[in-house]
């Protein structure tokens, strides 16, 4: 705090939210839905494209998405999470399958 009233100290003026006013608001998900129609190959193939995942965290999210019917693929602005979900609904079929005829679901979903 400062001696002087009507003063602020740095700390306290980064605690009013100007800096977070300046810093876009990541409160959006992208999240994947789960069918029979695409492999763990492709699932890592795409989300590493689309999401810029590590080979790693886009297994993770493959086994997930596999247990679980959904996972998380993706946060930030409403902006960037549609234009991940985008690249994903855009991907095409698993070329492994011949039953996958399109990409897999997913949507953006406000947190």
């Amino acid at each position: 705090m400062s001696d002087e009233p009507g003063k602020t100290s740095p700390k306290e003026e980064g605690e009013t939210g100007t800096e977070t006013l300046a810093k876009p608001a990541l409160n959006w998900k992208v999240v994947l839905f789960n069918d029979e129609e695409h492999t763990y190959d492709y699932v890592v193939e795409m989300l590493t494209s689309a999401c810029k995942l590590s080979r790693e965290n886009a297994f993770r999210c493959a086994v997930e998405v596999d247990m679980t019917g959904k996972t998380i693929v993706f946060y930030g602005t409403r902006s960037d999470c549609e234009g991940v979900c985008s690249k994903i609904l855009s991907f095409g079929p698993d070329h492994r399958l011949p039953q996958s005829m399109a990409s897999m679901n997913a949507e953006t979903q406000s947190l």
